[in-house]
């Protein structure tokens, strides 16, 4: 059973990025989160694990925290804190091939996949978890958006091209296959992924006038545009 508790929240995650023996405090207290998601899920995980295996007082997590959810949400808001880069491969295609083949990486080995997929199960649990996981991934997309703007200014994709869905379209395939149906994703799957997103880029389809096209769908295949009556 989840631990809460009423009283004062803790910060916002991202609210404040302390220093010296605070955010040593703060890293052990993730680093427990993290292990206890890995090891039995959100529905199982409490307060008093986080205290015995981060040395922490349950009575300074309560405080500082608020309960569970407020540890969970913190843990994702440090998470997002790395200094990971997007590649720049030199291409738009070899940028989205690596951006696919690292997800696919991540999620291959079960013993580093445990945590992230605890985490996406939690947003699913608790409301305050899936806003801090909304967070991350809009920060994380964020920062790969560059992968997209680079594209532009080579004359690989056209101008006025949303980066933001662009990097979301070509993760999207292998998220549905890992938290939806539950089938396996390989390199295989990412680069297939990252070729059909490629191509929906090249095509305009994720420009802003992509939808319009009034009704030259019924004019395909030679179709003659019928004569109006005089």
């Amino acid at each position: 059973m989840n631990d809460s508790i009423e009283g004062n929240p803790a910060p916002p995650p991202g609210s404040r990025r302390p220093g010296g023996r605070t955010a040593r405090t703060r890293a052990a207290v993730r680093d427990a989160v993290l292990t206890g998601l890995a090891e039995h899920g959100y529905p199982a995980l409490t307060v008093e694990y986080v205290a015995e295996h981060s040395g922490v007082h349950k009575t300074t997590l309560y405080r500082r925290w608020g309960g569970l959810e407020g540890l969970v949400a913190d843990a994702l808001d440090l998470a997002g804190e790395d200094g990971w880069a997007p590649p720049d491969t030199g291409s738009l295609d070899g940028d989205l091939r690596a951006l696919a083949r690292e997800v696919a990486d991540s999620f291959a080995d079960p013993v580093a996949a445990a945590a992230p997929t605890a985490f996406v199960g939690a947003a699913f649990q608790s409301e305050r978890a899936a806003g801090a996981l909304r967070a991350f991934y809009a920060e994380r997309f964020g920062r790969c958006e560059i992968v997209v703007t680079r594209a532009v200014a080579r004359g690989e994709a056209p101008a006025g091209t949303d980066a933001g869905a662009v990097v979301r379209a070509v993760s999207a395939p292998l998220f549905l296959r890992l938290f939806v149906t539950r089938e396996p994703v390989d390199t295989a799957v990412a680069d297939q992924a990252a070729r059909a997103t490629s191509a929906a880029v090249r095509a305009g389809a994720f420009t802003a006038d992509s939808g319009k096209g009034g009704n030259s769908g019924n004019r395909r295949n030679g179709e003659a545009k019928p004569e109006t009556a005089d």
